[in-house]
Protein backbone atom coordinates (compact mmCIF):
# COMPACT_ATOMS: atom_id res chain seq x y z
CA UNK A 1 0.00 0.00 0.00
CA UNK A 2 1.48 3.06 -0.85
CA UNK A 3 2.55 6.00 2.19
CA UNK A 4 0.97 9.54 1.72
CA UNK A 5 2.79 10.69 4.89
CA UNK A 6 4.70 13.25 2.77
CA UNK A 7 1.87 14.89 1.06
CA UNK A 8 1.57 18.75 1.56
CA UNK A 9 -2.20 20.08 2.47
CA UNK A 10 -2.80 23.74 0.57
CA UNK A 11 -1.77 26.42 3.56
CA UNK A 12 -4.35 28.86 2.25
CA UNK A 13 -7.09 27.96 4.97
CA UNK A 14 -9.66 27.01 2.27
CA UNK A 15 -9.71 24.01 3.26
CA UNK A 16 -13.65 23.36 1.94
CA UNK A 17 -13.23 25.24 -1.10
CA UNK A 18 -10.54 22.77 -1.83
CA UNK A 19 -12.85 19.86 -1.08
CA UNK A 20 -15.41 20.83 -3.82
CA UNK A 21 -13.19 22.05 -6.02
CA UNK A 22 -10.90 18.20 -5.91
CA UNK A 23 -14.47 16.66 -6.09
CA UNK A 24 -14.99 18.43 -9.16
CA UNK A 25 -11.50 17.53 -10.71
CA UNK A 26 -12.78 13.98 -10.06
CA UNK A 27 -16.28 14.27 -11.46
CA UNK A 28 -14.53 15.74 -15.09
CA UNK A 29 -11.78 12.99 -14.71
CA UNK A 30 -14.68 10.23 -14.78
CA UNK A 31 -15.77 9.76 -11.44
CA UNK A 32 -19.77 10.00 -10.66
CA UNK A 33 -19.17 12.31 -7.98
CA UNK A 34 -22.39 14.81 -6.81
CA UNK A 35 -23.34 17.41 -4.36
CA UNK A 36 -24.05 15.26 -1.81
CA UNK A 37 -20.77 13.18 -1.99
CA UNK A 38 -19.17 16.52 -1.48
CA UNK A 39 -21.18 17.12 1.99
CA UNK A 40 -20.48 13.68 2.60
CA UNK A 41 -16.63 14.21 2.05
CA UNK A 42 -16.50 17.56 4.38
CA UNK A 43 -18.65 15.93 7.40
CA UNK A 44 -16.21 12.91 6.99
CA UNK A 45 -13.07 15.25 7.26
CA UNK A 46 -14.89 17.18 10.24
CA UNK A 47 -14.99 13.57 11.93
CA UNK A 48 -12.14 11.77 11.34
CA UNK A 49 -9.60 15.40 11.41
CA UNK A 50 -6.84 15.05 9.24
CA UNK A 51 -3.48 15.22 11.87
CA UNK A 52 -2.47 12.05 9.47
CA UNK A 53 -1.96 13.09 5.95
CA UNK A 54 -2.48 9.50 5.07
CA UNK A 55 -5.84 9.33 6.91
CA UNK A 56 -6.80 12.21 4.94
CA UNK A 57 -6.56 10.49 1.74
CA UNK A 58 -8.22 7.37 2.65
CA UNK A 59 -11.16 9.05 3.97
CA UNK A 60 -11.52 10.71 0.89
CA UNK A 61 -11.46 7.72 -0.66
CA UNK A 62 -14.04 6.13 1.25
CA UNK A 63 -16.18 8.72 0.05
CA UNK A 64 -15.28 9.40 -3.25
CA UNK A 65 -14.69 6.09 -4.89
CA UNK A 66 -17.10 2.82 -5.53
CA UNK A 67 -15.27 0.79 -7.75
CA UNK A 68 -11.98 -1.06 -8.52
CA UNK A 69 -11.30 0.72 -11.91
CA UNK A 70 -11.77 4.71 -10.17
CA UNK A 71 -8.65 4.00 -7.39
CA UNK A 72 -6.05 4.85 -9.97
CA UNK A 73 -8.05 8.22 -11.14
CA UNK A 74 -8.60 9.34 -7.80
CA UNK A 75 -5.23 8.58 -6.52
CA UNK A 76 -3.43 10.42 -9.85
CA UNK A 77 -6.14 13.45 -8.99
CA UNK A 78 -5.12 13.00 -5.35
CA UNK A 79 -1.50 13.35 -5.30
CA UNK A 80 -1.20 16.55 -7.98
CA UNK A 81 -3.70 18.78 -6.27
CA UNK A 82 -3.13 17.80 -2.67
CA UNK A 83 0.74 17.66 -3.22
CA UNK A 84 1.93 19.93 -5.80
CA UNK A 85 1.56 23.93 -5.24
CA UNK A 86 2.39 24.11 -9.11
CA UNK A 87 0.13 21.04 -9.91
CA UNK A 88 -1.33 23.25 -12.80
CA UNK A 89 2.43 23.57 -14.62
CA UNK A 90 3.08 20.10 -13.36
CA UNK A 91 -0.41 19.27 -15.55
CA UNK A 92 0.80 21.04 -18.25
CA UNK A 93 3.63 19.42 -19.04
CA UNK A 94 1.77 16.65 -18.70
CA UNK A 95 -0.21 17.57 -21.39
CA UNK A 96 2.42 18.54 -24.24
CA UNK A 97 2.99 16.78 -27.10
CA UNK A 98 6.10 14.24 -26.74
CA UNK A 99 7.68 11.95 -28.60
CA UNK A 100 8.45 8.32 -26.87
CA UNK A 101 9.09 4.91 -27.57
CA UNK A 102 6.79 2.19 -27.37
CA UNK A 103 7.43 1.19 -23.59
CA UNK A 104 7.14 4.49 -22.48
CA UNK A 105 3.79 5.19 -24.18
CA UNK A 106 2.67 1.91 -22.89
CA UNK A 107 3.66 2.29 -19.39
CA UNK A 108 1.79 6.13 -19.48
CA UNK A 109 -1.25 5.31 -17.64
CA UNK A 110 -4.37 6.45 -18.87
CA UNK A 111 -5.77 7.86 -16.02
CA UNK A 112 -2.95 10.42 -15.54
CA UNK A 113 -4.18 11.65 -18.65
CA UNK A 114 -7.45 12.08 -17.61
CA UNK A 115 -6.95 13.86 -14.22
CA UNK A 116 -4.50 16.13 -16.10
CA UNK A 117 -7.47 17.13 -18.31
CA UNK A 118 -10.11 17.17 -15.46
CA UNK A 119 -7.42 19.44 -13.10
CA UNK A 120 -6.83 22.01 -16.64
CA UNK A 121 -10.87 22.42 -17.05
CA UNK A 122 -9.76 23.58 -20.66
CA UNK A 123 -6.84 26.44 -19.48
CA UNK A 124 -4.31 26.75 -22.04
CA UNK A 125 -0.51 25.54 -21.74
CA UNK A 126 1.58 28.89 -20.52
CA UNK A 127 4.35 29.42 -22.34
CA UNK A 128 7.90 27.76 -20.91
CA UNK A 129 11.28 28.99 -21.80
CA UNK A 130 12.78 27.72 -24.22
CA UNK A 131 16.68 25.66 -23.88
CA UNK A 132 19.63 27.15 -25.18
CA UNK A 133 20.24 25.53 -28.43
CA UNK A 134 23.46 23.65 -29.27
CA UNK A 135 25.26 25.12 -31.71
CA UNK A 136 26.07 21.56 -33.29
CA UNK A 137 22.71 19.87 -32.61
CA UNK A 138 20.97 19.67 -35.45
CA UNK A 139 17.12 20.90 -35.87
CA UNK A 140 14.51 18.45 -37.34
CA UNK A 141 11.53 19.92 -38.88
CA UNK A 142 8.38 18.38 -39.13
CA UNK A 143 5.61 19.48 -41.41
CA UNK A 144 2.72 18.75 -40.29
CA UNK A 145 0.65 20.09 -43.20
CA UNK A 146 -0.85 16.41 -44.55
CA UNK A 147 -1.81 15.50 -41.05
CA UNK A 148 -4.78 13.60 -40.83
CA UNK A 149 -7.88 14.95 -39.24
CA UNK A 150 -8.77 14.29 -35.48
CA UNK A 151 -11.33 11.19 -36.25
CA UNK A 152 -9.01 9.37 -38.76
CA UNK A 153 -6.03 9.65 -36.00
CA UNK A 154 -8.56 8.27 -33.33
CA UNK A 155 -9.21 5.27 -35.80
CA UNK A 156 -6.39 3.96 -35.31
CA UNK A 157 -5.52 5.26 -32.00
CA UNK A 158 -4.97 2.94 -29.19
CA UNK A 159 -7.82 2.56 -26.92
CA UNK A 160 -5.76 1.86 -23.90
CA UNK A 161 -3.98 5.65 -24.45
CA UNK A 162 -6.87 7.38 -25.05
CA UNK A 163 -7.93 10.32 -23.25
CA UNK A 164 -11.44 11.16 -21.54
CA UNK A 165 -12.31 13.46 -24.47
CA UNK A 166 -10.83 11.19 -26.93
CA UNK A 167 -12.37 8.06 -25.36
CA UNK A 168 -15.69 9.89 -25.71
CA UNK A 169 -15.29 10.78 -29.38
CA UNK A 170 -14.15 7.40 -29.96
CA UNK A 171 -17.37 5.85 -27.97
CA UNK A 172 -19.73 8.15 -30.73
CA UNK A 173 -17.80 6.52 -33.80
CA UNK A 174 -17.92 3.30 -32.61
CA UNK A 175 -21.55 4.20 -32.35
CA UNK A 176 -21.34 4.38 -35.78
CA UNK A 177 -20.39 1.85 -37.41
CA UNK A 178 -22.17 -1.78 -38.57
CA UNK A 179 -21.32 -5.15 -38.47
CA UNK A 180 -23.46 -6.22 -41.67
CA UNK A 181 -23.84 -9.97 -42.32
CA UNK A 182 -24.98 -11.97 -45.29
CA UNK A 183 -27.71 -15.06 -44.87
CA UNK A 184 -27.15 -18.66 -44.42
CA UNK A 185 -28.86 -20.50 -47.08
CA UNK A 186 -30.80 -23.38 -45.67
CA UNK A 187 -31.33 -26.50 -47.00
CA UNK A 188 -35.15 -25.84 -47.02
CA UNK A 189 -36.74 -24.47 -49.97
CA UNK A 190 -39.47 -21.97 -50.65
CA UNK A 191 -41.84 -21.49 -53.69
CA UNK A 192 -40.45 -19.60 -56.17
CA UNK A 193 -41.31 -18.68 -59.69
CA UNK A 194 -37.30 -18.20 -60.90
CA UNK A 195 -36.52 -20.00 -59.01
CA UNK A 196 -33.60 -22.65 -60.64
CA UNK A 197 -34.70 -26.11 -59.32
CA UNK A 198 -38.45 -27.67 -59.90
CA UNK A 199 -40.38 -28.04 -56.69
CA UNK A 200 -41.90 -31.55 -58.21
CA UNK A 201 -44.51 -32.00 -55.14
CA UNK A 202 -46.25 -28.70 -55.67
CA UNK A 203 -45.90 -29.98 -59.50
CA UNK A 204 -47.52 -33.33 -59.09
CA UNK A 205 -50.60 -31.96 -56.85
CA UNK A 206 -51.47 -29.25 -59.38
CA UNK A 207 -51.35 -31.85 -61.87
CA UNK A 208 -53.53 -34.16 -59.78
CA UNK A 209 -56.36 -31.50 -59.69
CA UNK A 210 -56.34 -31.19 -63.54
CA UNK A 211 -57.08 -35.09 -63.99
CA UNK A 212 -53.24 -35.62 -64.17
CA UNK A 213 -51.88 -33.41 -66.66
CA UNK A 214 -48.86 -31.70 -65.91
CA UNK A 215 -49.63 -27.91 -67.67
CA UNK A 216 -46.75 -26.00 -66.00
CA UNK A 217 -44.04 -27.11 -63.77
CA UNK A 218 -43.41 -25.31 -60.57
CA UNK A 219 -40.24 -24.07 -59.15
CA UNK A 220 -38.41 -23.61 -55.62
CA UNK A 221 -35.31 -21.71 -53.75
CA UNK A 222 -33.68 -22.06 -50.96
CA UNK A 223 -34.19 -20.73 -47.95
CA UNK A 224 -32.12 -17.96 -46.50
CA UNK A 225 -31.94 -17.40 -42.43
CA UNK A 226 -29.94 -14.76 -40.37
CA UNK A 227 -27.30 -15.79 -37.96
CA UNK A 228 -27.15 -15.37 -34.63
CA UNK A 229 -24.17 -13.12 -32.98
CA UNK A 230 -22.60 -14.43 -29.45
CA UNK A 231 -20.20 -12.30 -27.67
CA UNK A 232 -17.44 -13.48 -24.95
CA UNK A 233 -15.68 -10.77 -23.44
CA UNK A 234 -12.87 -10.88 -21.27
CA UNK A 235 -13.37 -7.86 -18.58
CA UNK A 236 -9.93 -8.94 -16.27
CA UNK A 237 -7.78 -6.36 -15.78
CA UNK A 238 -5.69 -6.07 -18.54
CA UNK A 239 -8.81 -6.13 -20.51
CA UNK A 240 -10.45 -3.16 -19.06
CA UNK A 241 -10.28 -0.44 -21.55
CA UNK A 242 -10.19 -2.61 -24.44
CA UNK A 243 -13.95 -4.27 -22.87
CA UNK A 244 -15.68 -1.46 -22.27
CA UNK A 245 -15.19 -0.17 -25.67
CA UNK A 246 -16.50 -3.42 -27.45
CA UNK A 247 -19.25 -3.36 -25.44
CA UNK A 248 -20.11 -0.21 -26.61
CA UNK A 249 -19.59 -1.42 -29.89
CA UNK A 250 -21.36 -4.77 -29.31
CA UNK A 251 -24.50 -2.61 -28.03
CA UNK A 252 -24.88 -0.56 -31.34
CA UNK A 253 -24.54 -3.86 -33.12
CA UNK A 254 -27.30 -5.09 -30.62
CA UNK A 255 -29.87 -2.17 -31.48
CA UNK A 256 -29.11 -1.49 -35.39
CA UNK A 257 -31.92 -2.96 -36.78
CA UNK A 258 -31.41 -4.03 -40.60
CA UNK A 259 -27.59 -5.68 -39.98
CA UNK A 260 -29.81 -9.34 -40.47
CA UNK A 261 -28.60 -10.66 -36.80
CA UNK A 262 -31.24 -12.77 -35.24
CA UNK A 263 -30.31 -12.46 -31.91
CA UNK A 264 -26.91 -10.73 -30.64
CA UNK A 265 -26.02 -12.48 -27.48
CA UNK A 266 -23.57 -10.88 -24.98
CA UNK A 267 -21.44 -12.54 -22.06
CA UNK A 268 -18.61 -11.06 -20.35
CA UNK A 269 -16.12 -13.61 -18.32
CA UNK A 270 -13.41 -12.98 -15.84
CA UNK A 271 -13.42 -15.18 -13.12
CA UNK A 272 -17.03 -16.64 -13.51
CA UNK A 273 -19.64 -15.82 -16.91
CA UNK A 274 -22.16 -13.70 -16.64
CA UNK A 275 -25.40 -13.35 -19.21
CA UNK A 276 -25.48 -9.62 -19.79
CA UNK A 277 -27.72 -9.86 -23.36
CA UNK A 278 -30.95 -8.29 -21.84
CA UNK A 279 -28.64 -5.01 -20.16
CA UNK A 280 -27.72 -4.51 -24.05
CA UNK A 281 -31.08 -4.30 -25.48
CA UNK A 282 -31.63 -1.52 -23.17
CA UNK A 283 -31.56 1.98 -26.01
CA UNK A 284 -29.21 4.39 -23.93
CA UNK A 285 -25.50 2.37 -23.88
CA UNK A 286 -24.76 4.59 -20.29
CA UNK A 287 -27.74 2.98 -18.72
CA UNK A 288 -26.97 -0.77 -20.44
CA UNK A 289 -23.74 -0.29 -19.61
CA UNK A 290 -24.09 0.42 -16.04
CA UNK A 291 -26.51 -2.32 -15.68
CA UNK A 292 -23.89 -4.65 -17.35
CA UNK A 293 -21.26 -3.55 -14.65
CA UNK A 294 -23.61 -4.30 -11.94
CA UNK A 295 -24.23 -7.65 -12.75
CA UNK A 296 -20.94 -8.69 -13.92
CA UNK A 297 -18.58 -8.57 -10.18
CA UNK A 298 -15.76 -8.99 -11.38
CA UNK A 299 -14.74 -6.21 -13.70
CA UNK A 300 -10.83 -6.04 -13.55
CA UNK A 301 -10.17 -8.90 -11.43
CA UNK A 302 -7.90 -12.06 -12.80
CA UNK A 303 -9.06 -14.54 -15.07
CA UNK A 304 -10.30 -17.57 -15.78
CA UNK A 305 -10.97 -18.54 -19.30
CA UNK A 306 -11.40 -22.58 -19.80
CA UNK A 307 -13.57 -22.36 -16.41
CA UNK A 308 -16.00 -19.72 -17.96
CA UNK A 309 -15.35 -21.42 -21.13
CA UNK A 310 -16.70 -24.36 -19.59
CA UNK A 311 -19.83 -22.93 -17.83
CA UNK A 312 -20.50 -21.30 -21.25
CA UNK A 313 -20.89 -24.56 -23.17
CA UNK A 314 -22.56 -26.75 -20.57
CA UNK A 315 -25.38 -23.88 -19.29
CA UNK A 316 -25.66 -21.92 -22.55
CA UNK A 317 -24.21 -23.56 -26.07
CA UNK A 318 -27.15 -25.31 -26.67
CA UNK A 319 -29.27 -22.20 -26.12
CA UNK A 320 -27.64 -19.29 -28.04
CA UNK A 321 -24.83 -21.78 -30.33
CA UNK A 322 -28.37 -23.13 -32.71
CA UNK A 323 -28.58 -22.39 -36.33
CA UNK A 324 -25.01 -21.20 -37.40
CA UNK A 325 -24.14 -18.68 -34.71
CA UNK A 326 -21.14 -16.64 -35.20
CA UNK A 327 -18.73 -16.67 -31.85
CA UNK A 328 -16.84 -13.42 -30.96
CA UNK A 329 -14.53 -13.97 -28.44
CA UNK A 330 -12.69 -11.11 -27.06
CA UNK A 331 -9.56 -12.11 -24.78
CA UNK A 332 -5.72 -11.40 -24.75
CA UNK A 333 -5.55 -14.90 -23.80
CA UNK A 334 -3.49 -14.53 -20.66
CA UNK A 335 -4.86 -17.09 -18.43
CA UNK A 336 -4.77 -19.25 -15.24
CA UNK A 337 -6.44 -22.40 -15.32
CA UNK A 338 -5.23 -25.21 -16.84
CA UNK A 339 -3.92 -24.93 -20.26
CA UNK A 340 -5.72 -28.36 -20.97
CA UNK A 341 -9.09 -27.62 -19.99
CA UNK A 342 -8.80 -24.51 -21.93
CA UNK A 343 -7.62 -26.68 -25.48
CA UNK A 344 -10.78 -28.82 -24.53
CA UNK A 345 -13.52 -26.04 -24.18
CA UNK A 346 -12.41 -24.31 -26.70
CA UNK A 347 -12.25 -27.44 -29.27
CA UNK A 348 -16.01 -27.67 -28.29
CA UNK A 349 -17.27 -24.15 -28.58
CA UNK A 350 -15.12 -24.47 -31.72
CA UNK A 351 -17.25 -27.40 -32.89
CA UNK A 352 -20.72 -25.69 -31.69
CA UNK A 353 -20.35 -22.81 -33.73
CA UNK A 354 -20.40 -21.66 -37.34
CA UNK A 355 -17.37 -19.43 -37.27
CA UNK A 356 -15.49 -18.23 -33.64
CA UNK A 357 -13.46 -15.28 -34.05
CA UNK A 358 -10.89 -14.21 -31.49
CA UNK A 359 -9.96 -10.48 -30.87
CA UNK A 360 -6.85 -9.79 -29.14
CA UNK A 361 -5.49 -6.49 -28.21
CA UNK A 362 -2.21 -8.03 -28.43
CA UNK A 363 -1.90 -8.26 -32.09
CA UNK A 364 -1.26 -4.00 -32.07
CA UNK A 365 2.09 -4.89 -31.52
CA UNK A 366 3.97 -6.06 -34.55
CA UNK A 367 6.46 -8.77 -32.65
CA UNK A 368 3.54 -10.71 -30.86
CA UNK A 369 4.36 -14.08 -30.66
CA UNK A 370 1.99 -17.05 -29.07
CA UNK A 371 4.25 -17.20 -26.24
CA UNK A 372 1.81 -17.84 -23.32
CA UNK A 373 0.35 -20.94 -22.44
CA UNK A 374 -3.37 -19.79 -22.97
CA UNK A 375 -2.91 -18.30 -26.40
CA UNK A 376 -0.93 -21.38 -27.43
CA UNK A 377 -3.67 -23.55 -26.38
CA UNK A 378 -6.49 -21.39 -28.07
CA UNK A 379 -5.21 -20.56 -31.42
CA UNK A 380 -5.54 -24.00 -33.18
CA UNK A 381 -9.26 -24.05 -32.24
CA UNK A 382 -10.39 -20.62 -33.60
CA UNK A 383 -11.24 -19.50 -37.70
CA UNK A 384 -10.23 -15.38 -37.54
CA UNK A 385 -7.69 -14.18 -35.38
CA UNK A 386 -7.45 -10.46 -35.28
CA UNK A 387 -6.48 -7.10 -33.44
CA UNK A 388 -8.79 -5.46 -31.14
CA UNK A 389 -7.05 -2.10 -29.76
CA UNK A 390 -8.95 0.87 -32.47
CA UNK A 391 -12.13 1.83 -33.87
CA UNK A 392 -10.12 1.02 -37.53
CA UNK A 393 -9.44 -2.83 -36.19
CA UNK A 394 -13.35 -3.25 -35.14
CA UNK A 395 -14.37 -1.49 -38.78
CA UNK A 396 -12.19 -4.53 -40.17
CA UNK A 397 -14.03 -6.94 -38.14
CA UNK A 398 -17.39 -6.61 -41.04
CA UNK A 399 -14.74 -7.56 -43.78
CA UNK A 400 -14.13 -10.91 -41.99
CA UNK A 401 -17.02 -11.95 -40.86
CA UNK A 402 -18.27 -11.19 -44.46
CA UNK A 403 -15.77 -13.58 -45.91
CA UNK A 404 -15.14 -16.91 -44.80
CA UNK A 405 -11.85 -17.21 -46.20
CA UNK A 406 -10.46 -14.61 -43.98
CA UNK A 407 -8.05 -16.29 -41.18
CA UNK A 408 -6.44 -12.79 -39.98
CA UNK A 409 -3.12 -13.57 -38.55
CA UNK A 410 -4.05 -16.95 -37.42
CA UNK A 411 -2.06 -19.03 -40.51
CA UNK A 412 1.78 -16.35 -39.47
CA UNK A 413 1.08 -17.32 -35.66
CA UNK A 414 0.71 -20.99 -36.71
CA UNK A 415 3.61 -21.54 -38.53
CA UNK A 416 5.78 -19.51 -35.59
CA UNK A 417 3.78 -22.06 -33.38
CA UNK A 418 5.01 -25.21 -35.38
CA UNK A 419 8.43 -23.90 -35.38
CA UNK A 420 8.90 -23.89 -31.66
Amino acid sequence: MANYTDLDLPDDGKLLDNIAHFARALRRAGLPIGPGRVQTAIQAIAAAGFDRRADFYWTLHAVFVNRPEERQVFGQVFRLYWRDPRYLEHMMSMMLPAIRNVAEERAAASAAKRAAEALLDGAEAPDLPSEPKDSDETEIEIDASQTASGEERLRSLDFEQMSTEEAATARRMLARLSLPVKPIATRRHAPDPRGRKPDWRRSLRAAARSGGELHSLHHQTPRTRWPALVVLCDISGSMSQYSRMVLHFVHAVANRQGQGWAKVHAFTFGTRLTNISRHLRTRDVDSALNSAGAEAQDWQGGTRIGGCLRAFNVDWSRRVLGQGAVVLLISDGLDRDDPALLAREMERLHLSARRVIWLNPLLRWDSFAPRARGIRAMLPHVDTFRAAHSIASLEALADAISDPSDHGEKARLMALLSDR
